[in-house]
């Protein structure tokens, strides 16, 4: 390692990478078996749920050809493969052993973004079809807000049974 290259700047660089890509940050935790499964894994669900097509036509706000486009039965993989990933290679960074339940934000942030993807065809905001990709987004934050509200609730529990 270089030097002044603490572990929480390794941390947030393959919290990052992992972000980017599912199984990069497993690649940068020298995890390469881990790390090439889950790539490939990434890709296969992308291909096959035509995921990047879905992306760019949302993005131009054609939501009815995203939905059509979508393959939702290989798309409702992607949200727990994706969190898994994140929170898989930040853990093998080192990331949060001194906490209890620090999974519980991304576990219902994969969770909602799943349920999020299950609605997408036919769920309105404002009146406004969100489709397979801006759906699942705007359920996003709120599987996190519920993972911490449980993940709190549950540090309750547990720190009055010590006492």
């Amino acid at each position: 390692m270089e030097i002044g290259y603490s572990k929480k700047s390794n941390k947030l660089e393959v919290l990052l990478w992992s972000i980017a890509l599912p199984g990069f940050g497993q690649l940068i935790n020298e995890k390469y078996i881990k790390g090439i499964l889950l790539v490939s894994l990434e890709i296969l669900i992308n291909v096959m749920g035509n995921f990047n097509k879905v992306i760019v036509l949302s993005f131009n706000f054609k939501i009815e050809e995203a939905i059509a486009e979508t393959n939702y039965m290989w798309l409702m993989f992607y949200p727990c493969l994706y969190f898994f990933s994140i929170w898989d290679a930040y853990k093998d960074a080192g990331g949060g052993k001194d906490q209890s339940f620090p999974y519980l934000p991304l576990l219902f942030s994969a969770y909602f973004v799943t349920t999020g993807l299950m609605f997408s065809p036919r769920f309105t905001f404002f009146g406004y079809l969100m489709g397979p990709i801006w759906l699942p987004i705007l359920f996003l934050p709120i599987g996190l807000g519920i993972g911490v509200i449980i993940r709190r609730i549950l540090l309750k529990i547990y720190s009055k049974e010590t006492i």
